[in-house]
């Protein structure tokens, strides 16, 4: 990893990328011991817990969350006219938010949401440099380092950059992410691996190296907003309540990939099963049954909550039905105390289950709002 002449010690380092990863959500579902992934898979698929950090157990979830709750029935938004360009209509309703498979993401509870519109796909390489030409925005990867931020670095290295993704030339532990992530000076929307790489001739894929902030000014811009995390998850199960996927309980139906996530061996190998070693065009597998794209996999994508472990466990303890919830109030990371984060969701063409099973709906992901990544980006939504 080059942090310009290496004047950074291990332990900025370390800091910056668990700040850049969050660990940007991938936080690791690794494989006890020598678990193979394909014994993972099977384990997966038998229903047996997996974990999300070596060293954590899973709590289990309390038969009272599980029990169907069918003394009132939500009422679903009508479609209320004409879609507004590229975005579809999520109609609303109640569902069960969250998944058995990681710990941050239990107890499973019951949310309801009002209808709202949706982009149909992540924000693309062409409406980013829309909102850039007729505003002039700057994103965060392309302005210089803040030195009160990192006092660590001599003022020669405080350039503009972000971090991306660099896989090692052979297997290495999973549990050092420093080797496979880079700070890359000149990375940024415009040249996401660094200034060796752009984005003729890929309008049509995720724009990436989006900061939370930078979305959120590309939203206000377009008369929109970043989706709650519940929008985002009722949005993206497309009506199919408590399965693992939007598509339903198999990763591959009919042997077929459903969504752009890494096969091989993670992170040095990408066999590309799936069709792509990176980042796909938007719109390359199926839709959910609300007719959004790619809500697994492919990028992660940004939402308007604050990230906090226990929040779900909280709604449940208020012994109330959650509606519309705009999660907590600020932001606590055990991982990283004092380093506030944002939900993602969705996983990304990194997910793998070796590493990380994020790409399923009711997971989450967390990040610094204020780190890009070549694999982050986002969607709006608009009521």
């Amino acid at each position: 990893m080059s942090f310009g002449r290496g004047l950074m010690n291990w332990s900025w380092a370390w800091r910056f990328l668990l700040i850049a990863l969050g660990i940007f959500g991938t936080a690791q579902n690794r494989a006890r011991g020598s678990q193979s992934g394909a014994a993972q898979s099977a384990a997966f698929q038998s229903g047996s817990a997996m974990q999300c950090d070596a060293g954590l157990s899973r709590h289990s979830l309390h038969a009272a969350v599980l029990k169907e709750d069918l003394t009132t029935e939500p009422k679903t938004a009508p479609n209320p006219g004409s879609a507004p360009p590229g975005m579809v209509w999520i109609p609303g309703g109640r569902f069960w938010m969250g998944t058995n498979h990681m710990e941050d993401a239990q107890p499973i509870h019951q949310v309801e949401v009002n209808g709202f519109w949706m982009d149909r796909t992540d924000v693309t390489n062409r409406e980013f440099a829309g909102f850039v030409k007729a505003t002039g925005y700057v994103t965060i990867a392309e302005r210089p380092l803040d030195p009160r931020e990192f006092p660590n670095l001599a003022p020669e290295d405080l350039v503009p950059g972000s971090v991306v993704f660099t896989p090692p030339p052979g297997p290495v532990p999973l549990d050092h992410p420093l080797a496979w992530w880079s700070f890359v000076k000149g990375a940024n929307w415009r040249h996401p691996k660094g200034p060796g790489s752009d984005i003729r001739g890929k309008e049509n894929y995720p724009v990436v190296q989006i900061a939370w902030p930078d979305a959120v000014a590309y939203a206000k811009w377009a008369g929109k907003r970043l989706p709650t995390e519940a929008e985002w998850e009722f949005a993206a199960r497309g009506g199919l309540d408590r399965k693992d996927y939007p598509w339903g309980n198999e990763l591959r139906p009919g042997g077929k990939w459903r969504a752009n996530t890494f096969q091989g061996h993670f992170p040095y190998q990408n066999t590309s099963e799936d069709g792509y070693a990176g980042i796909a065009p938007v719109a390359s597998f199926p839709p959910n049954g609300f007719g959004l794209y790619d809500m697994s996999g492919n990028v992660w994508q940004w939402t308007s909550d604050w990230y906090r472990p226990e929040y779900y466990a909280q709604l449940l303890r208020d012994g109330v039905l959650a509606i519309n919830p705009k999660g907590p109030t600020g932001s606590f990371d055990p991982q990283e105390p004092g380093v506030a984060k944002r939900v993602q969701k969705g996983g990304s063409f990194l997910c793998t289950d070796q590493y990380c099973e994020r790409y399923m709906p009711g997971a989450r992901g967390k990040g610094d709002p204020q780190t890009a990544t070549n694999h982050l980006g986002f969607r709006c939504v608009q009521r």
